[in-house]
């Protein structure tokens, strides 16, 4: 059961794309159903307050939410993902995500970012670094693949 998820800026803009909406209406709704607590991170909101009105007011819809701090080992753990080479310098605050939901212990991280976060590459990369650094292996998925049942899929 999912009980703690995080969720970075890619799903909020995916509810509005043609091509993620189906999915991540479905995922938005079996949250609020289920009343699964959403880790939100100061950095997700800088993000999602510079987007449109639109991403910002289904932001401001959550219920269930948790707040987390991007702590000084969040900072090391996001660091050291790029100074292993999973991603490039660019991709700082994605590396950021995945360190809070690690730190966190989300139960998984969703994301529609498949060049950066949802890449199977990427994904051992990250979770190597976890598990070298004694954190949990965190669960990287589409919103699509995180309530397969409930969603009908």
């Amino acid at each position: 059961m999912i009980n703690r998820i995080y969720i970075d800026t890619s799903v909020f803009g995916g509810y509005f794309d043609t091509e993620f909406n189906d999915a991540t209406r479905k995922f938005f709704r079996i949250l609020n159903e289920q009343n699964v607590t959403i880790l939100v991170s100061e950095i997700l909101e800088l993000e999602i307050y510079k987007a449109p009105d639109n991403i910002v007011e289904l932001f401001e819809s959550l219920k269930n939410i948790e707040g987390v701090d991007l702590t000084d080992d969040a900072v090391q753990l996001a660091e050291l993902y790029i100074s292993e080479n999973v991603v490039g310098r660019t991709s700082i605050a994605d590396c950021q995500h995945i360190a809070l939901a690690t730190i966190n212990k989300a139960d998984v991280l969703a994301s529609w970012n498949f060049k950066h976060i949802v890449n199977l590459e990427r994904i051992r990369g990250y979770n190597s670094i976890n598990f070298r650094q004694g954190y949990q292996m965190t669960e990287i998925r589409t919103p699509n693949e995180i309530f397969i049942d409930e969603a009908g899929s």
